[in-house]
């Protein structure tokens, strides 16, 4: 996949609100501060402006962003989970929207789902992860922030370490880096593979 054009689509705040079109889409969804602002822009080619917004607190995704890609998907940016500084009521209302969405969206093809390379999964991690294979979503674990490993690290199986703990397919998860770059030809592949087979 080559991505020629990015443009903002708009928000979805709650559950009741339309959704920006009727493009398919692909989510992205993982724990705040996992870096997916910062590897969705890396994904998207643009590192500086115009993607995701990289904020200095993590958890202030608190909507659903659409970003419409090559004119032909939605790249939907999920609100994050974890550290957001906010009240029980409003994390709450995330989540409802959160749910809402994936088991809502007609022209949803498939969910990429980050995990820290450098933690083992949470059990956010474990219960989002589930809940995906509850609702029959196609799912990617993208593993982020390998370059942040040690050599000795890499080499110890870590996908495989990591499909296991989520009780995933090995194949489904890919390593990962917004910094250098690494798995980005994956990702926009496994990408390009989901809206093919969901169109």
């Amino acid at each position: 996949m080559i991505i020629r054009t990015v443009e903002f689509a708009g928000s979805v705040v709650a559950g009741d609100q339309p959704l920006p079109g009727e493009l398919p889409q692909v989510a992205f969804a993982g724990r705040s501060n996992v870096g997916k602002s910062s590897l969705i822009n890396r994904l998207l080619g643009r590192p500086r402006r115009g993607g995701a917004r990289v904020s200095a607190s993590p958890g202030k995704t608190q909507a659903l962003n659409f970003y419409e890609v090559n004119r032909s998907f939605y790249l939907v940016d999920m609100p994050g989970s974890g550290y957001a500084k906010a009240p029980r009521a409003a994390r709450d209302a995330w989540r409802e929207l959160v749910r809402g969405y994936l088991e809502g969206s007609e022209q949803l093809r498939g969910v990429v789902y980050l995990v820290d390379s450098r933690h083992p999964p949470t059990a956010g991690d474990l219960e989002f992860v589930g809940f995906l294979a509850e609702t029959g979503v196609p799912t990617l674990i993208a593993l982020t922030k390998v370059d942040k490993l040690r050599a000795r690290d890499r080499e110890t199986g870590i996908r495989a370490g990591l499909a296991r703990r989520l009780g995933v397919s090995e194949d489904q998860v890919v390593a990962s880096s917004a910094r250098t770059g690494e798995g980005t030809v994956e990702l926009l592949g496994a990408m390009a593979a989901l809206l093919t087979v969901g169109g």
